[in-house]
């Protein structure tokens, strides 16, 4: 009994002992996420007051809600709302199951071969959206655009894109899958690499098609991480890549029935007006909403399956 009690004592001394080399370790994540995820935390005051400059930021007036009635009573708010929702609905649906389709054929190469490919699918994923507009306008462009000048010379009569505004969902839609697809593939195929090929060669022996492996066994071993993926992902629907939506359509003012966003939206606002306010309250209210989004997402999915659910 006694020797029981010691060897108690002694675990729970092995457990309060801080282990030195993992703390230090840790420092550096801990210092990263303090100064950027919750330092500025501070700053949640500011989409309540107007902001002075001169008097500081605690020093400035509270005006309560005021900032966020320029986005909500704005003629254009009804606009860039659907235009946020319905271009990330799209490109959140169509990356993932572009994903899901090229990770499951990447499976199916060999080793030597998948090295090119996801080399190949990865390096768009590090080109900056400045560099991208140089040649999508190389593409596109009214006067020395490759498209315009190969339609002229079919004889038919160039389109200039730059003032259709019809034709950009799928352009950027393109070109979102162009730079994100690569990334997200080898997130599912590391995945699929997972699996204990006995599975499938039981599978196999068992009669199933390769078309039968796949809905069978690949993409229900997939499923927990496409969950996750799309829990993500819907987080920050009412996020848009501003990158992307301002210098690929060069900031086009015909353009901006189709592409114009919260993001571009509140920067041109913030480029005329200079109030940090505005600006402070369309990211408080989106960080708001994608937060209450993850929440019911992660809520249905929980309902459905709990192992599926983060959290």
């Amino acid at each position: 009994m006694r020797d029981t009690k010691v060897k108690r004592m002694k675990m729970k001394k092995a457990r309060r002992k801080m282990n030195w080399g993992l703390t230090v370790l840790a420092i550096p994540g801990f210092a990263f996420l303090a100064a950027f995820y919750y330092v500025p935390l501070i700053g949640i005051v500011i989409p309540f007051k107007q902001v002075d400059y001169a008097k500081g930021i605690w020093g400035s007036d509270w005006v309560g809600f005021k900032n966020f009635e320029f986005l909500f009573k704005s003629q254009d708010a009804f606009r860039i709302t659907r235009n946020t929702l319905c271009l990330n609905a799209m490109f959140i649906t169509l990356t993932l199951v572009s994903a899901i389709f090229l990770a499951i054929l990447m499976n199916e190469l060999t080793r030597k071969k998948i090295k090119v490919y996801q080399t190949a699918m990865f390096i768009p994923y590090f080109v900056s959206w400045v560099v991208a507009s140089y040649v999508v306008y190389a593409m596109l462009s009214p006067d020395m655009g490759v498209i315009p000048n190969l339609m002229e010379s079919a004889g038919k009569d160039p389109i200039n894109f730059y003032a259709t505004p019809k034709v950009w969902p799928v352009i950027l839609t393109i070109a979102y899958l162009w730079k994100n697809i690569g990334y997200m593939t080898l997130l599912f195929y590391a995945t699929l690499i997972s699996i204990d090929s006995s599975y499938l060669e039981a599978a196999a022996i068992d009669g199933a098609n390769r078309r039968q492996q796949v809905f069978k066994i690949m993409i229900p071993y997939m499923m927990p991480t496409i969950v996750m993926m799309a829990l993500l992902q819907i987080g920050k629907i009412f996020y848009s890549d501003f990158g992307m939506f301002y210098f690929l359509t060069r900031n086009s003012g015909a353009l901006y029935s189709t592409t114009d966003v919260i993001d571009t939206y509140v920067y041109r606002a913030l480029r005329v007006t200079g109030d940090i306010g505005i600006s402070s309250a369309a990211a408080l209210y989106q960080s708001i909403v994608g937060f209450i989004l993850v929440l019911v997402s992660n809520l249905i999915v929980k309902k459905r399956n709990n192992d599926y659910a983060i959290f």
